[in-house]
């Protein structure tokens, strides 16, 4: 049987060296309809600040689907993939928000205000199946439950197929799913070197910078010294560790200054702001 082609296009593109250009969506069919064919490696799901609507997010997978594009391409790989925020704080551990969004056919998860070394590994954790003790890759031990027959039908692939590929990467080299983790707190920045040392399987740190300005007294001002200084301790620590880091907002006016600063998973402003994807190509050399 022929190997599958990757079908996350965000892990794709980062294999090969390149930025990875992404966006927030709100779940609804209109923009899904429109993400289908725009040049983002991958679109999140807006469940942290919006309604978590399981029914609309299924829905929206639908919508992204075009027949046109797969028979073009001769690939399941959808031209957008398909990702989740999630609304639970790390410290929830509400491991069923996961397993109901990947049980879908999400291809991975934005976990917000991850703080320590406990809350990161359950969120590795349950986005991964269990596996006997005496098997590679072991840790971070799986907890998620047993049940993708409709993410097997969206991916394309046979039961098998998903079971070898539904794992985490860049851990399993197959793997498919991309587990982000939230920074946006002054425990979570300490604690960033000992959760990247002791848990394997985050894909990429993103930076809530949203967050993180308002704990550290400057709300919403992101281009201020005191939060530019805190992100930089959160890049330069991920570039110690070899983990991709990402900016939840680039547009058009700091998109330069962010791939210039090491960024390589860039959040662009949403679908109906072009300009601001444009830029973000330009300056990751991916016009």
């Amino acid at each position: 049987m022929a190997e599958l082609p990757r079908l996350n296009g965000v892990i794709g593109a980062l294999e090969k060296g390149q930025h990875a250009l992404v966006t927030f969506s709100p779940a609804d069919v209109e923009s899904a309809i429109a993400l289908a064919t725009a040049k983002y490696d991958g679109v999140f799901y807006e469940m942290e600040h919006n309604a978590y609507d399981i029914r609309a997010f299924r829905d929206c997978l639908q919508y992204m689907l075009n027949r046109g594009q797969i028979a073009k391409s001769g690939s399941v790989a959808p031209a957008v993939t398909p990702h989740v925020r999630i609304p639970p704080n790390g410290g929830e551990k509400a491991q069923f928000h996961a397993k109901q969004v990947l049980d879908l056919g999400a291809y991975g998860i934005i976990w917000p205000h991850i703080s320590n070394v406990e809350q990161a590994y359950n969120a590795v954790a349950a986005c991964r199946y269990p596996r006997l003790k005496d098997k590679p890759l072991y840790e971070p031990a799986g907890i998620r439950g047993d049940g993708p027959t409709q993410a097997v039908r969206y991916w394309g692939v046979t039961q098998q197929e998903y079971y070898e590929r539904a794992d985490v990467w860049p851990l399993n080299p197959k793997g498919e799913i991309f587990v982000i983790l939230m920074i946006e707190d002054v425990e979570g920045i300490k604690n960033l070197r000992d959760i990247l040392k002791n848990v394997p399987g985050i894909g990429a740190i993103l930076i809530g910078e949203g967050d993180l300005s308002q704990e550290l007294g400057y709300p919403r001002q992101y281009e201020h010294k005191v939060v530019l200084e805190a992100m930089a301790q959160i890049v330069n620590t991920c570039k110690e560790a070899g983990v991709v880091v990402g900016h939840p907002h680039v547009e058009a006016h700091n998109a330069e200054r962010i791939v210039k600063e090491g960024y390589r998973f860039l959040m662009c402003a949403p679908v109906r702001s072009y300009g601001h994807l444009d830029a973000a190509r330009k300056f990751a050399g991916r016009a």
